[in-house]
């Protein structure tokens, strides 16, 4: 029996997406470089061993695949990849179709759908491993075509939005794959400011990890629905069994990270995209791994978190705080999206974009489907000045400040918040400061500048003179 798609690396990731292709009906082979692993994971199928086929080569997977062939990548980013396509191309047919479905950087991508001597695809999957297991978000780059031959399967497999699949083909080369960067600095940005709030929570109302959990609990009810509140709320509410007490509280406090929010950042400087919010968040996780360094730091000005007076701060404005903030950080990587579909041609659909996100994915939030909405009826705007988006900050920015504000005051640090707060100022400010840069610009460097009485351009300061 021939397979109708292959699957090279039974990792977590690897071994739950290949389960979810064999229970949505599809015979699929395997192949893992420890054979033992192939084996294993094929006997621990269960029913579904039945559409499994376990294979002990490189050649042998080829020979059990379908012609034209399509075999998934899931092996680590980087130079692992390459050396994959390079070993498997040659056993493959010229019509058969390689897909990197791992977290791969899209420049990589972009070289390789390059380089090909065959079929590419790069995907971008969401929703970590009970989303490869049960129904990811999938995000899809490379020829339209490509895309098409496999697009059924990848459907069947992905979560469904009231039954709308959540996996698209997003462009050309790379776009799968940087479209999934950004979603994951989003993710980094929105997992920051709630970490902000259970900060304030904690350390500025002197909260129980409990009380906590059941504050966003109750927040998942209303506007902030969303599966990072709603984990929130279980993360906090969890018990350790060895402390006898809360399990946030023997957590070490040090953020790891697995690079894609740092390349959201570094690519947004060179396509000039203002993602502040998504920066703090990316600062906030390296400064999270300087514990001797802030240890020191306390030791020599004292702990930076003091209790905030009774009353200075409720509930209901750090919800409002964080539907601000949510609403800030998600228009800055729609933004930075936009930024990239003008720079590299992608023409990336936005809208769609937005339901892809809707489940499966770690960002999945009930506000995505009015972002669709919104990017639907006007794809160029940015999302905090569409109608719906601009009177939830009208109702929600002045949360957003007071908790900015009492975190300086009393050392709790809110950089992601305050960054997001920063950015809504900055872009409702018409008459801004840069004049006053290119002021300096001109005196020391005589780069010129340009006038808004009669629009002129390359005018100089009276330094110039002498």
């Amino acid at each position: 029996m021939s397979s109708d798609i292959g699957l090279i690396g039974l990792g977590t990731m690897g071994a739950a997406l290949a389960l979810n292709i064999a229970e949505k009906g599809f015979d699929i082979a395997v192949w893992n470089r420890t054979t033992s692993v192939t084996h294993d994971f094929a006997k621990g199928a269960g029913d579904l061993a039945s559409r499994i086929t376990s294979t002990e080569s490189l050649e042998g997977l080829v020979a059990a695949l379908s012609e034209p062939r399509a075999i998934i990548l899931m092996v680590p980013a980087g130079d692992a990849v390459d050396a994959q396509i390079e070993a498997l191309r040659p056993l493959m047919g010229p019509d058969d179709l390689i897909i990197d479905a791992g977290n791969a950087n899209f420049h990589d991508t972009n070289r390789r759908a390059r380089e090909a001597t065959g079929p590419f695809l790069g995907i971008g999957v969401s929703g970590g491993e009970e989303g490869a297991r049960h129904g990811p978000s999938i995000m899809g780059g490379g020829n339209r075509a490509h895309w098409d031959r496999v697009a059924h399967i990848l459907e069947a497999i992905s979560a469904k939005y009231e039954g709308t699949p959540c996996a698209t083909w997003m462009g050309e080369e790379g776009a799968g794959h940087f479209v999934k960067a950004v979603h994951n600095g989003i993710e980094y940005a929105d997992m920051q400011m709630i970490a902000e709030v259970y900060g304030i929570l904690r350390d500025g109302m002197g909260m129980q990890a409990a009380e906590i959990g059941a504050v966003f609990d109750r927040w998942n009810e209303g506007p902030l629905r969303s599966y990072l509140i709603e984990i929130s709320g279980k993360v906090a509410g969890a018990h350790d069994t060895v402390t006898n007490g809360p399990l946030l509280d023997v957590i070490v406090d040090a953020a790891g990270q697995k690079g894609t929010g740092r390349w959201t950042v570094i690519e947004a400087q060179h396509l000039a995209a203002p993602i502040p919010a998504i920066e703090a968040a990316v600062v906030a996780r390296n400064l999270s791994s300087q514990r001797d360094a802030r240890a020191a730091g306390e030791a020599l000005f004292g702990a930076a978190p003091k209790e905030l007076p009774a009353g200075a701060l409720s509930e209901t404005v750090l919800e409002q705080a964080m539907i601000a903030g949510k609403i800030l950080c998600y228009a800055q990587g729609f933004a930075m999206i936009s930024a990239a579909s003008d720079a590299f041609g992608w023409a990336l659909p936005l809208p769609d974009i937005a339901r892809v996100w809707r489940e499966g994915c770690i960002i999945r939030s009930d506000m995505l489907n009015d972002m669709a909405a919104a990017l639907t009826d006007d794809p160029d705007r940015n999302l905090m000045l569409a109608p719906d988006f601009a009177n939830l900050l009208k109702l929600n920015h002045d949360g957003l400040r007071e908790v900015v504000a009492q975190g300086a005051l009393y050392g709790l640090p809110v950089p992601a918040l305050s960054s997001g707060l920063a950015y809504f100022d900055a872009m409702r400010t018409h008459r801004g400061t840069a004049n006053m840069i290119q002021g300096q610009r001109d005196f020391f460097g005589l780069h010129g500048f340009a006038r808004l009485d009669d629009g002129s351009t390359g005018q100089h300061g009276p330094w110039a003179q002498g």
